[in-house]
């Protein structure tokens, strides 16, 4: 039986946080809403309550039910949970009076306290929060203060129950992961055999067992994700699985065909759709961002649909959906607003009467890149840049031509081989080349020019949810620069977006 931390989320910015460092710990955990009943078994080891934006003290503040866990099993809870524990226990929380929030050190740390062993005296950790915890029931004792916070952390006399008012989970948090590890494996026993290894052995048999002898669709972007899911997969079913990459012609430079000659060399049975014309027929007279991802989605979904239906007796669509896109639709405030069209092939389940497997669909980014490595991918497929969805068209401002496409195509390649080429790809977290709706004079031998401006894109990111441009060298830039306009034809300015997300977005559409 997989043993496992549940954490209840209470809506703070740092749940995922938590979850991967527990991860990191090689021990597998679930978040799940505060108000979700939990059903309780061997399998579950310990439980985290997450810190939250809300207040304990006020109106409609989120309350778990905690019946079948406090006193029960570990229970740590972190900021939010932790003044949760004191609040609803017969403490006292109050409005900090004090600034509570960045870099503190602890001043006391009770180092016979099982959360605390190996700990240093002066520990840097990260405070981010509004109350304070004024009063502690009579069966709590206090086990770490810093100068402004007294009750930085406590736990519960005859209960394995402890809490922390600092975030253990973040960076700043410099020995977090160590308290983390004491609460994981000193209090919850946990074995911490969770590895990629042991990951992708189990799930290659349990979709052995789920799947038996029918036959599974995926739909191939070309990406990380949807490739360690068809590797999971042919693991398991071996040609019971048919992958389809299509051609949307929005892909990169000679991309179609280097990635099926990829995926051949991987001993998948992949069927390769050139549906160019389709796509570009969809997309005509179309300059709104939102309607172009959305013709590209029903395109794409009407092409997987006529190529899937020629596969005999297929029951199942196999997807690469990741953790953090389970975790947005069942969020502690409801399935998100912003979720972009075209996410993944949502439309085809219920038009196909498919039954839908998910295989990645408890891991994280960073997680399915193990996973892959374990499985032996090689890492120029796990080392790809992140790739937008609807693809070059929107990093085509405006209308969508075949020119365009083609101008785009030889700029971005020239930008992507060379970042490759200086040894910097793998210092970029996503990067590419915007054809902008700009033309500028330009002079060429002694002519004048009157043609197309392409911005260059390059930013650093761990997750995509925040990112900053990366500072390549000017001598790199200048070359890139100089390549681009002397060998497309149609441009004659390039220029560098400098733009931070926030305020800016990756992608310019």
């Amino acid at each position: 039986m997989l043993e496992k931390i549940i954490i209840l989320d209470f809506g703070s910015q740092y749940t995922q946080l938590i979850a991967r460092r527990v991860r990191e710990l090689n021990v597998y955990c679930e978040i799940h809403p505060f108000n979700k009943e939990i059903t309780i078994d061997e399998s579950i080891k310990g439980v985290i309550l997450s810190g939250s934006p809300s207040s304990v003290r006020e109106e409609g503040a989120p309350v778990p039910n905690l019946d079948n866990i406090k006193g029960k099993l570990p229970l740590l809870g972190v900021c939010y949970g932790a003044q949760h524990l004191a609040h609803c226990f017969g403490g006292e929380v109050l409005p900090s009076n004090k600034r509570e929030y960045g870099r503190a050190n602890l001043e006391f740390v009770d180092k016979e306290d099982a959360l605390f062993k190996g700990i240093s005296s002066h520990s840097q950790v990260w405070m981010s929060h509004g109350d304070t915890i004024a009063k502690l029931p009579a069966n709590y004792t206090i086990t770490a203060s810093t100068a402004d916070v007294k009750v930085a952390a406590y736990r519960i006399e005859g209960e394995q129950t402890y809490a922390l008012q600092f975030h253990p989970e973040v960076y700043h948090s410099l020995e977090g992961k160590d308290i983390l590890s004491n609460f994981l494996v000193g209090v919850c026993k946990c074995s911490q055999n969770w590895t990629p290894d042991s990951f992708a052995e189990t799930t290659i048999a349990e979709l052995k067992t789920k799947l038996g002898n029918d036959k599974v669709v995926l739909g191939l972007s070309g990406g990380v994700d949807s490739t360690v899911a068809a590797i999971l997969l042919n693991k398991a079913i071996g040609k019971n699985l048919t992958c389809i990459f299509v051609d949307n012609g929005l892909l990169r430079k000679d991309e179609f065909q280097q990635v099926l000659d990829s995926y051949e060399n991987m001993g998948l049975n992949v069927i390769g759709v050139d549906a160019k014309k389709l796509f570009l027929d969809a997309l005509a007279g179309l300059s709104d961002p939102e309607l172009k991802r959305k013709a590209i989605g029903k395109t794409f979904i009407d092409v997987f649909d006529i190529e899937a239906k020629k596969i005999k007796d297929v029951k199942w669509l196999g997807q690469g959906t990741i953790y953090p896109d389970i975790i947005e639709s069942v969020s502690v405030n409801g399935p998100s607003v912003t979720i972009k069209s075209h996410h993944n092939v949502g439309g085809l389940p219920a038009k196909m009467n498919l039954k839908v497997v998910e295989p990645l669909n408890l891991l994280f980014k960073d997680e399915v890149r193990r996973v892959g490595r374990a499985l032996g991918i090689k890492d120029s497929l796990l080392g790809r840049h992140p790739f937008p969805g609807p693809g070059l068209a929107i990093r085509i401002l405006g209308d969508i031509t075949q020119e365009k496409i083609t101008i785009l195509q030889e700029a971005d390649s020239i930008f992507i081989n060379g970042l490759k080429e200086d040894n910097l790809y793998d210092t970029v977290w996503q990067a590419g080349v915007i054809l902008l709706p700009v033309q500028s004079v330009g002079v060429m031998g002694d002519e004048r020019t009157y043609e197309n401006c392409v911005a260059l894109r390059a930013v650093a990111s761990t997750d995509g949810m925040t990112a900053d441009w990366v500072h390549l060298p000017y001598e790199f830039l200048a070359k890139i620069s100089n390549k681009i306009i002397n060998q497309v034809k149609g441009i004659n300015r390039v220029v560098y977006d400098i733009s931070s997300k926030p305020p800016a977005t990756i992608e310019w559409e």
